[in-house]
């Protein structure tokens, strides 16, 4: 569980296609915008568009409220651009775009209003799933939005329950849940139902079907049927209601005109079409929105005269096909909200006003506190905490292939400064054996035996050492080992920090260090911890890698060290002292090591919140934990794990990483001076990644 943070986001999601959702973007924006000076619209996913052309959704929101965004930005893929991906198995691609492209905005404006995919087109099965797992991995809660046409009330409902059941599942908090294209007289019923099954903190509302909402604009039909506009192009966003067909006698076509109305009628009915515009200017009849002439047939030259000498003529358009067929085609168009129909944006905005309670809702957004951090999310907040105070780390061992790809991945992202030990031709020879493609002028490259530094290196060391029986030449020759070189640059500050163990041992990496840079005054023990990066939240296990059989201060001591080390890297600390026995319950010499580090822990750090002994279980569930431990505020939701011994974390935490998959960063060492890192032999370029940038923020609190 991280610190919590204002919440800076809103995730509008769906359950289906075409049920309305604009009117919740157009709507929450403008209330959003009278409550912060500047929010941002962002589109993780949008549909494929032309070259020259971009995307309907963003331009319309952006460009009504004038919001300042390029399209870039506003956007992270194309639904085809995911589908590759996904086919790719470059799952994490899409995640990690995702965060950086929200985290851009977010950092330029006060809020985002972030708007999920549309269900429409290829890859529209897996949509919902990925929309869940985007707003999980944003941090941000959601609202749900479904539309009620063509549903029973329980089919409605269940819908809505299913949906809100999956982000909870996920740990997205659902803050609203709107219906929308509900028919005017079912309002009540349908609030009623939902509310039934929501919590009450959820906010529920009914947004009736607009039908006007539904019309399409002359400019729609004109780009669907591929008309041509031959009068009145400047009202061509003139939003039609009813489809009127002129087949009748112009007197008793007259009487079945209504407000708006599209007159659909052949192009050599001249008495329609005349009728029909006198009757648009009469007050004594309904005005029309526009005119659509079939069959392809131009009126006549005589009418064509008098249509050009009127002033403000509605939309005339002329379309191939017979009157059935286009009118079958226009009552087929599925109309949408765009930049130029302001009367449909305002029309959407008061919808939104009238029927959800906005007060409400604003109030919850902006007081809504995120407490979640997803394991792409955080390592996207190391990469950025890395960047933003660039570190030197050094890497002793030059020659390993997975050391000289990860180092390639650091120094392209501009990451960390890097120096790898060991012989310049080489180092570059592998490079170019392997097609590594590093370029080594981004990179310093340091043999330790010829390096001017070499001397008075193994003089301090000589310095340091000496009361320890060790000469000058005993540390000459210490000094050629890369280890000893490596962290020598450390701790005489010619690097910040090292990462090590690819190919040397624990020992030979941590020795060294233990040697000459010593532990923090804080710290009377070198321990260790994983961030653990599981599916939905990233959890810390201390101490798998150093110490076998620790004792109670001991164990203490690694406990006080790994909330620290927590606390560094933004996660709120509650510490489970893991153990067989849960509680007063258990006996034995081992559950009462942990029952007094415990006491220890509370004693020397009254302000953490620890708990112990206590099992895995009722560590982590909440169910469990509330059984056993009642009373307890770490049971249930702990987030750092001290195991008893080096036997049971190193097998636990690799037990976990396999069987679910989870990205194990470590393990990190704590406690010493300066930062110092060891890495598994059997570890990959990710790993040394990881580690890497976890060792550049260490530095960066040194």
């Amino acid at each position: 569980m991280t610190k919590k943070a204002t919440n800076k986001g809103i995730y509008i999601a769906t359950t289906e296609p075409n049920i309305g959702k604009s009117i919740i973007s157009l709507g929450l924006m403008q209330s959003l915008l009278g409550k912060a000076a500047k929010v941002a619209y962002f589109r993780p996913i949008i549909d494929n568009f032309a070259p020259g052309e971009i995307d309907n959704h963003i331009n319309t929101v952006t460009t009504y409220f004038n919001l300042d965004i390029k399209f870039e930005d506003a956007y992270a893929f194309t639904r085809s651009e995911v589908i590759k991906k996904i086919n790719e198995n470059k799952d994490d691609e899409i995640i990690g775009n995702i965060i950086e492209k929200y985290k851009a905005l977010e950092n330029r404006f006060d809020f985002v209003l972030v708007e999920g995919s549309s269900f429409i087109g290829e890859g529209s099965i897996m949509e919902f799933d990925m929309n869940v797992l985007i707003a999980k991995n944003l941090g941000v809660p959601a609202l749900i939005v479904g539309g009620g046409v063509g549903k029973t009330l329980d089919e409605f409902v269940g819908n809505l329950q299913m949906a809100f059941d999956s982000f909870k599942d996920k740990g997205v908090e659902v803050l609203s849940v709107i219906a929308n294209k509900i028919e005017e007289k079912n309002l009540k019923l349908v609030t009623t139902e939902l509310e039934k099954y929501l919590p009450k903190d959820v906010l529920v509302s009914a947004i009736p079907l607009n039908y006007s909402l539904a019309h399409p604009s002359i400019k729609e039909i004109v780009e669907t049927l591929d008309a041509k506009v031959l009068f009145g192009e400047e009202f061509i966003n003139n939003q039609a209601g009813n489809f009127s067909v002129g087949a009748m006698q112009l007197r008793n076509y007259l009487i079945h005109l209504k407000e708006n109305a599209l007159v659909i009628t052949p192009g050599d009915r001249a008495d329609i079409i005349l009728g029909a515009l006198q009757a648009h200017i009469s007050h004594n009849y309904p005005s029309i929105s526009g005119i659509v002439l079939t069959g392809g047939l131009m009126p006549e030259e005589p009418i064509l005269k008098l249509i050009e000498g009127l002033s403000d003529v509605v939309p005339i358009i002329l379309v191939e096909g017979g009157t059935f067929s286009v009118t079958n085609r226009l009552g087929n168009i599925k109309s949408r909200i765009y930049a130029e129909n302001t009367e449909k944006i305002t029309t959407s905005i008061k919808e939104f006003e009238k029927y959800v309670n906005v007060e409400s809702l604003i109030e919850r957004l902006i007081t809504f506190e995120t407490s979640g951090v997803t394991p792409r999310m955080f390592q996207y907040n190391l990469f950025q905490r890395a960047k933003t105070n660039k570190k030197h780390i050094v890497l002793p061992e030059g020659l390993d292939e997975r050391i000289l790809r990860a180092t390639k991945r650091l120094v392209d992202l501009d990451v960390v400064t890097i120096t790898l030990l060991g012989d310049r031709k080489q180092i570059d020879d592998k490079i170019t054996a392997l097609d590594i493609g590093l370029d080594l002028e981004k990179v310093n490259i340091i043999n330790p035996i010829e390096s001017p530094n070499f001397e008075s290196y193994a003089e301090t060391l000589f310095e340091l050492r000496k009361h320890k029986n060790v000469n000058l030449a005993m540390a000459k020759d210490l000094m050629e080992d890369v280890s000893y070189f490596g962290t020598m640059m450390v701790y005489k500050g010619d690097a910040d920090g090292m990462v090590s163990g690819a190919v040397h041992t624990t020992q030979h990496t941590i020795l060294p260090a233990l040697q000459f840079i010593k532990t923090k005054p804080e710290a009377p023990i070198v321990s260790s911890v994983f961030f653990m990066c599981l599916d939905d939240r990233v959890s810390v296990y201390g101490d798998c890698a150093i110490n076998p059989n620790p004792t109670s201060f001991q164990l203490a001591d690694i406990a006080i060290s790994s909330a620290g080390t927590s606390t560094i890297f933004g996660i709120d600390p509650k510490i489970a002292m893991l153990s067989y026995s849960s509680g007063t319950s258990g006996v034995g010499e081992d559950v009462e090591r942990v029952r007094e580090a415990t006491k220890i822990v509370k004693e020397k750090r009254p302000d953490l919140k620890v708990e112990g002994p206590i099992q895995y279980d009722a560590a982590v569930d909440a169910k469990v934990g509330k059984l056993k431990l009642p009373d307890s505020e770490v049971a249930g939701q702990a987030n750092v794990f001290i195991f008893p011994d080096l036997n049971t974390g190193n097998n636990t935490y690799k037990a976990v990483q396999r069987e679910t998959k989870a990205l194990a960063i470590g393990p990190i060492i704590q406690g010493l001076n300066k930062p110092v890192n060891d890495l598994s032999r059997g570890c990959t370029i990710d790993d040394i990644y990881n580690t890497v940038i976890v060792t550049a923020i260490q530095a960066q609190g040194i």
